[in-house]
């Protein structure tokens, strides 16, 4: 196993780690609104969670290739991969990554889940927010 191959299936690892966050966190958003958990409302959490969706509706409405899977071509290439590529673990998060859909499909499944993480700042509001919308008692 070459040095290309084993940095390709670290970029295909963290790609799936990079899916992960973003729908577990939604996943997330809604349990701990239910719930009650704090953490949820974090503006932190909740501005990155945002912004990397929002990453993949604007590559997607503009075709843009993810950088990502253009990087493990490229690493895959430069190892001489052309099948079957990496170890079984970065195989393992390739098949989880990648389907066999139309570009079509893949947009609207990205805007469609963008919106419904830009539904839960009015639904579940970060700390950020949610301070602004207290009223103060006014001196």
């Amino acid at each position: 196993m070459t040095l290309n191959s084993l940095l390709a299936d670290f970029v295909v690892v963290f790609h799936l780690g990079y899916v992960a966050f973003v729908v577990l966190g939604l996943v997330l958003i809604l349990a701990g609104s239910l719930f009650k958990w704090s953490w949820v409302r974090n503006s932190w959490f909740r501005l990155i969670h945002l912004c990397m969706i929002g990453v993949v509706v604007v590559e997607s409405l503009l075709s843009i290739t993810c950088p990502l899977t253009t990087l493990e071509s490229y690493l895959r290439s430069k190892s001489g991969q052309t099948s079957q590529p990496g170890s079984f673990m970065g195989r393992l998060a390739h098949d989880l990554l990648f389907f066999d859909l139309t570009p079509n499909f893949f947009t609207i499944a990205y805007c469609l889940f963008g919106a419904i993480v830009l539904a839960t700042f009015l639904l579940v509001p970060p700390n950020c927010m949610k301070a602004r919308f207290v009223r103060r008692p006014s001196d």
